[in-house]
């Protein structure tokens, strides 16, 4: 046995406190070569690398003791206790606070215990759907983002009309260049999605009114998020849009990378390019600073053509909007070259019940709609005389009772739909065929409870008028009505196209909804029902955007006057100017509003004078 080892064991038999040696120091072997070259200091004598104590594990110096040194019958008087110390160290070794509090935590400072490694933490939750970091952007995909910073900077100040479709154009250059780039070819469904979220940006383009607009183009970017990220599953539809927002930090300095890479000098360099934009905008700045000076009407046409920048609070507003674009086109571009998948975050299918207890709550459930519907069917068959006596109440005040009930009863039957089929029997044809028949009678049975919501707010808009908010909340009980029939097809057909039928249908809705111009609906339905003998609500009708201009111009005066004084038709650039404000501009241009006192006919009853 060499004389390290026996050291060491002698050593740890008497209490002695040597001190550890690398572990990576070579040991020597029985009757091997001597290496006199380099003596061995005493301190250092290599004691041994104890494993963690109740294993099954030896040291390497144990195993060469043992193995050369006859048992003495003290076996276990060096052996580790349950803290890992050795049994016979002193106290104060067996009570050092150096030695660490947890003996499955690895201790830099130890005394020579080889402990377990801890199992890593689970990795988060986006690993596993994060594609890898796409290469730098190339020189297109940053052309396309610093136009689409500018133009936000210079068209996006003024308001919402046909510069949001100018400002998709680059949006939509960006992700096609660097998902060319990163080999990716888009999917045929993905082009149709885009497609439809620019069809969505004609809603600005063509109304004034700002809710129809703001869900519009809510709807269009939920749509183009769809595009890039190319999901099918519920939790793709879903999360999709979150994904553009998450991608906005790494879109930046993915874009960082890609200008410095082409900042460096090389065949790729970006500085010739900038020279020359450099050079091309002193030239037209100059030249057009001339000739616009020389000429009144070039001026005029130039002055409509280039966004005014005015100074103030308007420099820093556009350039947060540039910053704006410039995220938002490299977050688009980013996602198109590498997008995340949400469709594997999507749960799966839940423990399927048995037939009794799944069956049993949805057929009473059924019973249920059975007896409201044949309750709602003597009322809208019998009609007045049938609630005046069983309630009390007018025709249009038990309409209006009853509507916000079954508006939210829809929403809840699409919820437990939604979670039934995720618990539904599934073992042969018999519980298919049961799932089928008890769902698609409650479905039926929903469908007659859409038509009843609908029927109860036709009833008070025909005795109270049309309002912004009544004429929201039915094309959303009809929405309800669409999403219950395309369930329906599903149960037929299959769910696999369902949660993009669903959001298609609700993009079809949104993009109907703001081109039928809802404000202009309302201001007509109103004056119809003035003509028919019924009050003006002359206050509510002028809070209305310029789409209801053509019908208020109907009105006599001061009635006309009162009514569009109130309607802001701003003299906004070329490029923030929706169809409805061009044509209530031409309206008022023609007929200027004159000047009456409009305190008392606001607030008053109008009965009819209606041209």
């Amino acid at each position: 046995m060499s004389d390290g080892v026996e050291g060491n064991v002698e050593g740890r038999r008497t209490g002695d406190a040597a001190v550890p040696e690398p572990q990576g120091a070579p040991e020597p072997r029985p009757g091997g070569p001597e290496t006199a070259a380099e003596p061995e200091p005493e301190p250092e004598s290599a004691p041994a690398t104890l494993v963690k104590a109740g294993t099954a594990d030896r040291t390497e110096a144990g195993a060469g003791a043992e193995a050369d040194e006859p048992p003495t019958g003290h076996a276990d008087a060096a052996a580790p206790d349950a803290s890992g110390t050795p049994a016979d160290a002193p106290p104060e070794t067996r009570d050092s606070p150096d030695a660490p509090d947890d003996p499955e935590t690895p201790d830099a400072e130890s005394d020579g215990i080889r402990y377990e490694r801890l199992p890593d933490a689970p990795p988060p939750i986006l690993d596993g759907v994060r594609a890898r970091p796409p290469a730098p952007p190339g020189l297109a995909t940053l052309v396309a983002a610093a136009v689409a910073a500018l133009l936000s900077g210079l068209l996006l100040g003024d308001g919402l009309a046909v510069n949001a479709l100018i400002l998709a154009l680059p949006l939509a250059a960006a992700a096609w260049f660097a998902a060319r780039q990163a080999g990716r070819r888009p999917r045929r469904s993905s082009l149709c999605w885009g497609a439809g979220g620019l069809a969505l940006l004609a809603v600005p383009v063509w109304s004034d009114a700002e809710w129809p607009t703001l869900l519009a183009v809510l709807a269009a970017a939920g749509l183009g998020a769809l595009a890039l990220h190319g999901s099918r599953k519920w939790s793709g539809v879903l999360l999709a849009p979150l994904g553009l927002v998450l991608a906005v930090r790494r879109a930046l300095v993915w874009g960082w990378r890609g200008v410095r890479e082409r900042t460096a000098g090389g065949e790729k360099d970006l500085g010739p390019l900038l020279r020359s934009v450099v050079v091309a905008v002193v030239l037209l700045v100059v030249f057009g600073g001339l000739f616009a000076a020389a000429d009144q009407a070039f001026a005029d046409l130039l002055g409509s053509l280039v966004p005014d920048v005015d100074g103030g609070s308007g420099v820093p507003w556009r350039l947060f909007l540039a910053v704006l674009g410039l995220a938002a086109a490299l977050a688009v571009a980013h996602t198109a070259a590498a997008p995340t998948r949400w469709d594997g975050l999507g749960p799966g299918a839940g423990r399927a019940r048995g037939r009794v207890e799944w069956a049993l709550p949805l057929v009473l459930l059924d019973l249920l709609f059975a007896a409201f519907v044949a309750v709602q069917a003597a009322v809208l068959l019998r009609g007045e005389d049938v609630v005046r006596v069983s309630n009390g109440l007018t025709y249009s005040e038990y309409a209006r009772e009853g509507f916000w009930q079954l508006l939210f009863a829809t929403v809840l039957t699409l919820a437990v739909i939604s979670v039934a089929v995720r618990v539904a029997p599934r073992s042969g044809p018999r519980d298919r065929l049961l799932v089928r028949a008890v769902l698609g009678t409650l479905c039926l049975l929903t469908l007659v409870v859409v038509a009843s919501a609908v029927r109860r707010m036709d009833l008070y808009m025909g005795e109270y008028g049309l309002t912004r908010l009544r004429l929201s909340v039915v094309a959303m009980e009809l929405w309800l009505g669409v999403v219950v029939l395309l369930i329906l097809a599903a149960g037929v057909f299959g769910a696999r196209l369902l949660p993009r039928a669903v959001l298609a249908s609700a993009a079809v809705a949104v993009l109907a909804f703001g081109l039928a111009s809802p404000d202009k609906l309302i201001a007509e339905s109103n004056l119809d029902a003035h003509r028919a003998g019924r009050t003006l609500d002359l206050g509510y009708l002028s809070g209305l955007s310029a789409d209801a201009v053509p019908a208020l111009d109907r009105l006599d005066e001061p009635l006309r006057s009162c009514a569009l004084r109130s309607i802001a038709v701003p003299d906004a650039p070329w490029y923030a100017t929706s169809l409805s404000q061009a044509r209530a501009h031409e309206v008022l241009t023609a007929r200027p509003v004159r000047d009456h006192p409009c305190r008392d006919i606001l607030t008053d009853d109008i009965y009819p004078s209606v041209r």
